[in-house]
């Protein structure tokens, strides 16, 4: 994708690197010491303390120093000095940024005693607050942050396993994951009929009063005036959502595929899955399709149906304050993935009526993972899903028994055939899909970083989709006004709108601007031959393609499915109409809608670059396997071709938001480098029992705290892994080894009635100055079976491991079982990018 640097002179969203240690300019080359030159590094680091304490004239011995009643300041602080010198350069990198940040004064001088203590119960609360505030910038929920999916081992977790196996709790775990499953399948089947209610109830309301004026103003000569209150509708519909997106949940801008992909991949994109989103969304393209804009509502559905997955499975909101004791131990991010791959599944089926493709769909486009239960679980959601929403269509449409409504878009019963020759066609439409495909994401791509690099503020995006909404309007009346095609009523059922036609005939360009782009794409595929005349399509599909290039990435809540197969159906009936104009006597050029039906398909493939999923999910929504040969060779050619000049639309806008997607196979590049030259170093270890001094020296400190720490006993062996949310929960319960015989028992429980959020922890995190001292007992919440490599492990395994496992952290050790780094997921995508041009 040589095309995609320009954004490089952009300003990106920072991403969290999660353990880096010392941080590497992105254009140096990363080295790392042999052991000669850490032995070196580590002796001029000595000398360098000495130094600084010979420097003040301490006299004071080593001995004197931990003999004394009542130490000072500065004693305290050499003590912890000397002995970062024992412990080795891992611990006494802990203590580097005590210089760095100023806690000890190369100016000052030894006070006495009072002065002292003073000092010290000053410093206790700056500690207590600076911790607190950089702890608050490491979960900053402004930015993203990898999730973990390694299933934890530590003792808390083994005592609850062992409690459920002799209670024979997991086959009640089984069963709730299917309840779970089934409701994620019927509330999302009933927020599929909301919107879709609601749209068709606004839609024909706006086409009645908008008929009215054209009807009236035809006769009066005041056809303005339809124009502005049309553009009127449009701008308001447009600028409510703009406003609720903007200013409740800027994450439900466009179809959330994306955010839903990066979910499932490892990264939590900030607010992604919660309640605001869900809102903003639903209400947001509700007023988007109803404004007529160049979107649908079908890829919205997927991020909606992820987000009720991930509150229904949690058993709680945290936004509404509504805590209950259901679906307790599914609070982990390992199980959440799984119920968000399921909405993900639930969201395809409701949209398409398509149970098989959505669950494919999560597989192919979103999941790093997959096992077979998960299959069996997101199939029946699936179909629940679909079936809820085709049973409520149907009573509304006073059709109980019929359930001919399987999903919001309805594609039309496909009864033709093709000849055998004809797949040579086909691959020919599947080669102009992926060329039509490719500039589509190349202009969408141009759009979005102009728009990234001048409309950064509230106040810009609102008046952008504003400005489209306006466009969108003007332009679409303007088309009908200047159309002379004209055809009898009742050709399509869908089509009244008379304008500048006689009595007892419509405009067929209303055909395409005057309605929801669901009833377009019908209408393409279905209405019989010489119904929409090639000059019409072409004025339609032109305008409407850069529109649609000009919509997406826009901040309100669009779709890209519908508009993508609208534009493919339009290109592709021309082609059907050349084909018949050149045999016109020939059977098989008298069925257009095969050829829309390759079209829109080909135009799909070549702009997500979606294939097995895709073909299903078409073959579904056609109600027939006639098709299914040439669907699948359409979107691979499409998919092939598009390929060679960029990336899908779905990956490109990933690129363009700096996140780090770990792509499904690693570069070749990749065999032939080991992974001490990409991993973090040096690392920062902590003990099973450390001094709540020293801890609190480390999440100080901006460079030295991180969101996991390797666990090393006396002799610097590797012992497990510890994260920050486990240590800032034991300091906030004052888990100390002195308080070991009065102190409550920790439980699993504690941890998961604070996930996933810190606050609660930190609001109630207070610090006093005799806890100083105390002995943090790690030992309950360490993981003793982390996954490890080798220093010599190449990065190509690190990084199946990281992809396919879902890590966040993963430790590397030496030939002595000693931790050299540690690897993050920023690691590998930003080594990749930078040095290597991965992304090439």
């Amino acid at each position: 994708m040589a095309e995609l640097g320009e954004e490089e002179q952009l300003e990106q969203p920072q991403i969290t690197e999660e353990n880096e240690g010392s941080s590497v300019p992105p254009d140096t080359e990363i080295l790392i010491p042999n052991t000669s030159q850490r032995n070196s590094l580590y002796t001029r680091k000595c000398q360098r303390l000495q130094q600084f304490f010979s420097s003040k004239k301490l006299n004071t011995t080593t001995k004197s120093l931990h003999t004394k009643r009542k130490p000072k300041v500065v004693h305290r602080k050499k003590s912890a000095y000397l002995s970062a010198l024992e412990d080795g350069p891992s611990t006494s990198q802990a203590f580097d940024s005590l210089m760095s940040n100023g806690a000890v004064d190369e100016s000052s001088e030894i006070s006495d005693s009072d002065q002292s203590n003073e000092k010290m119960s000053t410093m206790g609360d700056n500690i207590n607050k600076k911790m607190q505030d950089n702890i608050r910038r490491k979960r900053d929920t402004s930015e993203c942050q990898s999730l973990d999916y390694d299933a934890n081992e530590n003792d808390l977790h083994q005592e609850e396993i062992e409690r459920m196996y002799f209670r024979r709790g997991f086959r009640s775990l089984e069963l709730q994951r299917w309840i779970i499953c089934m409701l994620i399948g019927i509330s999302t089947g009933l927020t599929a009929v909301v919107i879709n209610l609601c749209i068709i109830q606004i839609s024909d309301y706006k086409k009645q009063v908008i008929s009215s004026y054209i009807r009236k103003c035809t006769r009066d000569k005041c056809l303005y005036q339809p124009m502005l209150i049309w553009m009127a509708f449009n701008v308001v519909f447009v600028f409510f959502a703009a406003v609720l997106t903007c200013y409740v949940a800027p994450v439900a801008a466009g179809s959330g595929i994306p955010q839903i992909k990066l979910f499932l991949n490892g990264v939590k994109v900030p607010g992604v899955v919660r309640v605001s989103a869900y809102f903003t969304k639903v209400v947001g393209v509700i007023a988007t399709v109803c404004a007529g804009l160049a979107s649908g509502k079908e890829g919205p559905m997927v991020h909606a149906a992820a987000v009720l997955a991930a509150g229904i499975s949690q058993g709680r909101s945290l936004t509404f304050g509504c805590v209950s004791r259901f679906f307790e131990y599914f609070r982990n991010d390992r199980e959440k993935r799984d119920f968000v791959c399921a909405g993900a599944a639930a969201g395809v089926s409701a949209a398409f009526g398509a149970p098989v493709g959505g669950v494919l769909f999560s597989l192919e486009e979103a999941a790093s993972f997959w096992n077979q239960k998960l299959t069996w679980r997101n199939f029946f959601c699936s179909v629940l899903s679909s079936y809820t929403l085709n049973f409520l269509m149907s009573v509304y449409n006073g059709h109980s028994g019929e359930l001919a409504h399987p999903g919001l878009i309805n594609f039309g019963q496909f009864k033709g055939s093709y000849e055998g020759f004809e797949l040579v066609i086909f691959l020919v439409m599947g080669f102009l899909g992926g060329i039509f495909g490719a500039a589509f994401v190349s202009i969408n791509y141009h759009i979005t970083v102009h728009r990234m690099k001048y409309v950064t503020t509230s106040f810009l995006h609102i008046t952008e989709a504003v400005i489209v909404a306006a466009v969108c309007g003007a332009i679409g009346y303007l088309a009908m006004y200047l159309s002379n095609d004209c055809k009898p009523l009742g050709i399509d059922p869908d089509a009244t709108l008379q304008f500048h036609c006689r009595d007892g005939e419509y405009n067929t360009m209303a055909v395409l601007f005057f309605t929801t782009p669901e009833e377009g794409v019908r209408s393409v595929f279905h209405d019989p031959l010489g119904s929409l005349l090639p000059m019409t399509i072409v004025g339609f599909v032109v305008p409407y393609f850069i529109l649609a290039c000009w919509t997406y990435g826009l901040k309100v809540p669009t779709g890209l499915f519908v508009p993508a197969l609208l534009i493919g159906a339009c290109w592709g009936r021309l082609i059907g109409i050349a084909l018949n104009s050149l045999f016109p006597d020939a059977l098989w050029s008298q069925d257009l809608s095969k050829y829309a039906l390759i079209g829109a398909a080909a135009q799909i493939g070549g702009t997500v670059r979606m294939t097995i999923s895709l073909a299903v999910i078409l073959i579904e929504a056609t109600g027939t396997i006639t098709y299914s040969l040439p669907l699948m060779g359409v979107l691979l050619v499409a998919k092939w071709v598009g390929d060679m000049f960029n990336a899908g639309i779905y990956d490109t806008h990933i690129h363009l938001m700096n996140i780090p997607l770990l792509e499904t196979d690693p570069k070749p590049q990749s065999k032939i480098i080991q992974i001490r030259d990409v991993m973090s170093f040096p690392p920062v270890c902590l003990k099973r029992r450390t001094t709540l001094s020293d801890i609190c020296s480390i999440l100080s400190s901006e460079s030295q705290i991180h969101n996991a720490f390797p666990i090393i006993d006396d002799d610097g062996k590797f012992r497990g892994m510890i994260s920050l949310y486990e240590i800032v929960l034991l300091i906030q319960r004052k888990i100390f080894v002195e308080n070991k015989a009065t102190q409550d028992t920790l439980k699993l429980k504690d941890f998961l009635d604070t996930y996933p959020r810190y606050e609660p922890l930190l609001s109630n995190l207070n610090i006093q100055d005799e806890d100083m001292e105390m002995h943090l007992d790690l030992s309950s919440c360490i993981n003793p079976t982390p996954y490890t490599v080798y220093e010599k492990a190449t990065l190509s395994k690190v990084y199946l491991l990281f992809r396919s496992l879902g890590l966040r952290h993963l430790a590397v050790l030496d030939d002595e079982h000693m931790v050299v780094g540690v690897v993050t997921r920023s690691n590998l995508w930003k080594y990749g990018k930078v040095h290597h041009g991965f992304d090439n």
